[in-house]
């Protein structure tokens, strides 16, 4: 199993949390919630209003995500929804635990217990210049104060 920890519309709530939980793509079992070590720019972007996390550490906010425990398969079908490698890259990042419910063996409990793990991240190197200039976010939410509505894949033109 694998650590992800995910900031956008993959997290409870959130218009892609379906994939999380449907069994079929793999299995993604809750650890708890995080937030990056480093500071990251969370901009949200584009005609579809996706949320980014730019790789520039030490610019922007701590962010706020969930921690999963992933298998291979739900690993691999992250990596096809990310569009992995061009899109987003998956990187391991260090997230600090803000609270834990995993279950896991004596690692997982020591883990939790020193207050910083390192994660699977998807983040963008491969992003517009201007993205640098968007407001920053230490969260997502899709229907956040913010306005910018995410737009689901079977609603793009």
């Amino acid at each position: 199993m694998a650590r992800v920890f995910v900031y956008g519309t993959l997290k409870k709530g959130q218009p892609n949390y379906k994939h999380m939980i449907n069994t079929a793509k793999g299995l993604a079992k809750f650890q708890g919630w995080g937030r990056t070590v480093e500071k990251y720019p969370l901009v949200i972007a584009g005609k579809y209003n996706i949320p980014y996390m730019l790789n520039i550490p030490g610019t922007g906010h701590h962010v706020a995500g969930e921690i999963y425990s992933v298998d291979d398969q739900m690993l691999q079908f992250l990596d096809e929804f990310e569009g992995c490698p061009d899109m987003y890259q998956r990187t391991l990042m260090r997230i600090e635990v803000v609270e834990w419910e995993g279950k896991g063996g004596v690692g997982e409990a020591r883990a939790a217990a020193e207050g910083v793990i390192e994660c699977f991240v998807y983040s963008t190197t491969t992003y517009p210049p201007e993205w640098v200039g968007l407001p920053y976010h230490d969260s997502y939410d899709s229907s956040g104060k913010h306005g910018l509505s995410y737009v689901l894949r079977e609603s793009r033109d």
